[in-house]
């Protein structure tokens, strides 16, 4: 059978995306209202509620702009409305995502009120709808499409079936020109080198082993003990006893191509094939992170049943565990249990997930999309001031 044609919206900047969405995007914690009112207003517009923005300072500052920046700049989005309580900030996101090329609009409550603001927010926002519904999907190339994986309440079925299905799927992406994105720092401990001696060069193995020291110091240095986080409790149930048994079953899921650059958190990747970014393993940190990063589709494997999803990048969930298909089967986008009860070889998992891939490229919607799962979490790293 011949392969499907993948379609897309290919954007001012060239990038592709696979959803055509209008977001109204708030600078600060103090603006939610007021998106989350025009969004109300316009059917259709999504709005994108966080908690931050307000007396961050230095590093955890730039991440919170990168985050915002890179979200309304992913090539899912068609255009962006932005309100933010003061001018000064609202115009450097509007002029980050301005760079792209696409529609954006910015405003400040300040000397305005809320009323004002939403009235006006509401008028933008209605024309870029009509805009975005004109924009017309067409042929795009495999390679077009950047891809981030993150697996969530994993469990022995994980390591032994899912995870290695999206390996499948990664390798195959990679070998086609593709981008694909992970991370999870500290669920690679006790795994870590492997990952370091897949680094194309001694420069990304050294700027990976940073990241994962500078982090693994930070967990050392509360004092905490992370039993219970990680592994989590779900983990725990599903049989994984140590972080060293969840570290290798995610590192499965990674395929076999060379790592060919590591990442600060939401930084956008600019060498084709696997990158790792450096980022928490939660999974609404981790997929907003790489949504930011430019990610138009991610693949989420889980053994208890993770029900996460994102507003702009689609997430596939896959699993290899029966109880959890038969339970929790709203959720679950491919079941790959077959593979464990060996009606089928590995191939051939993979095969079942790059056949869903390839139809969320081309605009079926994914179980999390369907039900209207929208988690959306920006990384905090320290205290405001």
């Amino acid at each position: 059978m011949a392969a499907q044609q993948l379609t897309g919206f290919r954007r001012a900047d060239g990038r592709v995306g696979i959803r055509n969405h209008v977001v109204a995007l708030p600078v600060d914690d103090l603006s939610n209202a007021a998106v989350e009112a025009i969004a109300a207003l316009v059917p259709g517009v999504i709005a994108l509620p966080h908690a931050y923005g307000r007396l961050q300072f230095g590093e955890d500052l730039e991440l919170t702009f990168r985050t915002l920046i890179g979200t309304g700049a992913n090539p899912n989005v068609a255009g962006v409305v932005v309100v933010g309580i003061e001018p000064n900030w609202t115009s450097r996101v509007v002029e980050g995502i301005a760079v792209t090329g696409k529609p954006v609009v910015g405003l400040s409550i300040e000397r305005h009120g809320d009323l004002a603001t939403i009235a006006a927010g509401a008028r933008h926002a209605a024309r870029l709808m009509q805009d975005a519904s004109e924009l017309q999907r067409e042929p795009v190339e495999r390679s077009d499409i950047m891809v981030s994986i993150k697996c969530g309440e994993s469990d022995t079925t994980s390591g032994l079936g899912a995870n290695p299905t999206v390996s499948e799927v990664v390798d195959r992406h990679v070998a086609a020109g593709g981008t694909v994105l992970f991370g999870e720092t500290t669920e690679l401990t006790g795994g870590e080198h492997l990952i370091a001696a897949r680094c194309v060069d001694d420069d990304v193995r050294a700027r990976f082993q940073g990241f994962f020291d500078d982090y693994f110091a930070q967990v050392e240095a509360s004092g905490a003990d992370l039993l219970g986080s990680q592994p989590t409790q779900g983990n725990i149930a599903g049989g994984l006893s140590t972080i060293e048994e969840k570290a290798l079953g995610n590192i499965s899921k990674t395929g076999s191509v060379p790592v060919v650059d590591a990442l600060a958190p939401a930084q956008a990747p600019t060498r084709r094939g696997l990158n790792f970014m450096d980022s928490s393993s939660a999974a609404a940190e981790f997929i907003t992170l790489v949504a930011a990063a430019g990610a138009v589709l991610h693949l989420f494997p889980t053994g208890q049943g993770n029900i996460i999803g994102h507003p702009i990048e689609p997430v596939i969930k896959l699993t290899a565990n029966p109880v959890t298909v038969s339970t929790m089967s709203e959720h679950v986008d491919v079941d790959v249990s077959g593979l464990l009860q060996l009606d089928y070889p590995l191939a051939e998992a993979g095969d079942r997930l790059m056949a869903m891939v390839d139809r969320t490229i081309c605009g079926r919607l994914t179980a999390a999309e369907a039900i209207g799962h929208r988690e959306f979490v920006i990384t905090k790293l320290y205290r405001s001031a």
